[in-house]
């Protein structure tokens, strides 16, 4: 009887231990791509929490996600979604835009 304890004590265990790592995953934040503009045009976000933007672009043409501050660019293909994995900033405000349609793909994440 003593093994079939320590049996379901151990199958418990990796049964469970998955779920803790689950909990410790980054926020995931969605962001839209729509008729060159981002949905929302401002995200907030916890500071000095790592997070990751779930960007879908919903127009047929490929759009460019550019960060000054910190340095990241990625492009997203028309129709598709991309997971960006966000570093942990600062509490502040820091602007992207979508680089291929600058005057109207604008928006902010604000970290606090």
């Amino acid at each position: 009887m003593h093994r079939f304890a320590l049996l379901l004590a151990t199958t418990l265990a990796a049964v469970v231990a998955p779920s803790a790592a689950t909990a410790a995953d980054p926020a995931e934040i969605a962001l839209t791509i729509e008729e060159n503009r981002f949905q929302p045009e401002e995200v907030r976000v916890k500071a000095g929490a790592p997070f990751v933007l779930v960007i879908t672009n919903k127009d047929k043409t490929p759009e460019e996600f550019d960060m000054q501050q910190p340095r990241i660019e990625k492009v997203i293909p028309g129709g598709k979604t991309v997971r960006l994995k966000m570093p942990a900033l600062k509490p502040g405000k820091y602007p992207f835009v979508g680089e291929y349609h600058s005057e109207t793909a604008k928006a902010i994440i604000v970290a606090e």
